[in-house]
């Protein structure tokens, strides 16, 4: 959703209610239904089965085999009906059943969802949502387990949201829905499980092109990208708590609108910037918004941007090898004191 057109930001209008994040996301789906007749959800398993990771659980049980559709294994296909339907008015909502899976569906994607509208000069929109689970941790080896937010920022006509917490994944994916524009909804395979306080309220939605500030600081600005915002926060308790250091911590929400702004006005303060993501490191999301800041507030910068991304390799399927494979805490904390450089907290006495 673009900054112009959206609705109002998320607020408590109706109160908050603790859930999982697989619970917020099937509670915006079944809202969204309710509310609208023309969205429907379509996928592998996410019917009888209820979804792979049982975020579409009771959704057959409402609305019906008409709305919410299993489909056969062909995501180019699944993609495809997608498109076609949400151009003849309908609103659906496409479960791929891991992000990995979306590289069959890149015809589709690219050279339909996004860029029908302008081929037809705006008169066929495609208000449709594409969500994808990824991300490694579960031991599911190379074909499952990627993080490609970096390949689908890069395309125009394209919304990419990225949601790190319940109340996000919730008010987000209700705006996603919304949309006018195809939206790519990338949710985290180990954050379906949190918990956490989300908003009530058919119409509490999250606009797109708005970040959070996580956490508030002074000596760093750490950006944290899905999972990645959490490791980000413990690792700016840890900076705090042992090296005096106070790191502010940012999480984009959606990377395509991007809120560079409040990112930026961070950077200024702090003079100082690291961006945590799970994903490779040549042409990633760190790469994009590492040139940002150089760009724009290279005379705030007392230190090059750091950068802390998984590894250069395929992800692999043993437990230990993945977990090296994937940042940590310690990762970041390593790339704040590499930025700092002795020169703030206890140790280097400012």
């Amino acid at each position: 959703m673009s900054p112009d057109d959206a609705d109002s930001p998320a607020s408590n209008e109706g109160g908050t209610v603790e859930l999982r994040m697989r619970e917020a996301l099937r509670d915006a789906m079944t809202e969204e239904m309710r509310r609208d007749e023309d969205v429907f959800v379509m996928g592998e398993d996410v019917a009888v089965f209820q979804g792979a990771f049982k975020v579409t659980e009771g959704l057959l049980d409402e609305f019906g085999e008409k709305r919410v559709r299993d489909t056969p294994i062909s995501e180019n296909t699944i993609v495809g009906v997608g498109v076609g339907a949400a151009m003849a008015g309908l609103r659906p909502v496409v479960e791929l059943m891991t992000v990995n899976f979306s590289l069959l569906a890149l015809d589709q994607i690219i050279n339909h969802a996004a860029a029908i509208p302008y081929m037809f000069n705006g008169n066929v929109r495609v208000p449709m949502v594409i969500r994808m689970p990824g991300g490694g941790g579960h031991q599911l080896g190379p074909t499952h387990s990627h993080s490609f937010e970096a390949l689908y920022l890069q395309i125009p006509g394209l919304l990419v949201a990225c949601p790190s917490t319940p109340a996000d994944a919730k008010t987000l994916l209700k705006a996603a829905i919304r949309d006018e524009n195809p939206v790519i909804f990338v949710e985290h395979e180990s954050l379906y499980g949190i918990k956490g306080e989300v908003p009530e309220g058919e119409d509490v939605i999250q606009r797109f092109g708005e970040a959070a500030v996580r956490r508030e600081g002074t000596d760093v600005t750490i950006v944290g990208i899905l999972k990645m915002a959490h490791v980000a926060e413990r690792a700016a308790e840890e900076l705090e708590s042992e090296h005096g250091i106070s790191a502010e911590v940012i999480d984009p929400r959606t990377l395509r609108p991007l809120d560079l702004d409040t990112i930026l006005e961070s950077v200024k303060k702090t003079n100082r910037a690291v961006i945590v993501e799970e994903g490779w490191p040549h042409g990633g999301v760190g790469a994009n918004l590492s040139t940002l800041i150089t760009e724009q507030a290279f005379d705030y910068l007392d230190a090059p941007v750091q950068r802390v991304t998984g590894a250069d390799v395929h992800m692999p399927y043993s437990r230990r090898m993945e977990q090296a494979a994937m940042p940590h805490e310690e990762n970041v904390i390593e790339a704040v004191l590499a930025a700092t450089d002795g020169a703030i907290g206890p140790k280097g006495g400012d």
